[in-house]
């Protein structure tokens, strides 16, 4: 199979251009294309025949320029590149980059995203969220930048310190261990028994599993 040429872009992306009344010129000072129409703003378009951050970074350098600046890459098929189109164009979203593709077998041109200004929406639920998780969590048990590995979360915290109560004190109600242990939501996550360590002997009355003597 034949390999893709940045080349092979341009034709289309011109002839899309000037469809839209643009005058189209290519390899204009460090620029891929240069597009001018009246008074209005230049655009320019960087190409590369698929995602990669050095298309990113020349994009960002022609911001200096204007503010006007789209990134194109060659259409694939398949989910693959649909998850690789959504997540870079939320990536250019925030860069304030423009996004097309093009299609090659027929020369579609598609515009994904115009340029402009970024304005990130909070999500307060997240927010929320994150501080609850930190507020909870005792120390700092885990090692920035960690993959693969177990993370402690505050959850994970407050189920071993309901673990380490039955231990000490064998099957006991729910009311009994959160008071103890100061784990308000014990009884629920003893029932709900995330991670097999907790068995459930009797009305409102929980005993570490053989699992859970082992891991936690």
């Amino acid at each position: 199979m034949a390999r893709t040429l940045e080349t092979e872009l341009y034709p289309p992306i011109k002839a899309f251009l000037i469809g839209q009344g643009y005058e189209v010129k290519a390899e204009v000072g460090a620029a891929d294309i240069v597009a001018c129409r009246d008074d209005a703003e230049p655009v320019i378009v960087e190409l590369k025949t698929g995602f990669s951050l050095s298309l990113f970074h020349q994009a960002i350098e022609r911001l200096s320029v204007t503010d006007a600046v789209y990134v194109a890459v060659a259409r694939g098929p398949g989910r693959r590149f649909q998850q690789a189109l959504r997540k870079n164009a939320k990536l250019a979203r925030r860069l304030g980059l423009g996004l097309m593709t093009v299609r090659l077998s027929d020369g579609l041109v598609e515009v994904h995203l115009d340029p402009g200004p970024y304005a990130p929406r909070k999500q307060k639920q997240r927010k929320d969220r994150l501080l609850r998780e930190f507020a909870r969590r005792v120390g700092d048990p885990n090692t920035g930048g960690s993959t693969r590995v177990r993370l402690v979360t505050a959850y994970r915290q407050d189920a071993i310190r309901c673990a380490d109560y039955l231990r000490e004190n064998g099957p006991s109600r729910g009311a009994e261990v959160a008071k103890a242990t100061g784990v308000d939501r014990a009884t629920r996550m003893m029932a709900d028994d995330h991670y097999g360590w907790f068995e459930r002997v009797g009305r409102g009355v929980y005993t570490l599993s053989p699992k859970g003597r082992a891991d936690s």
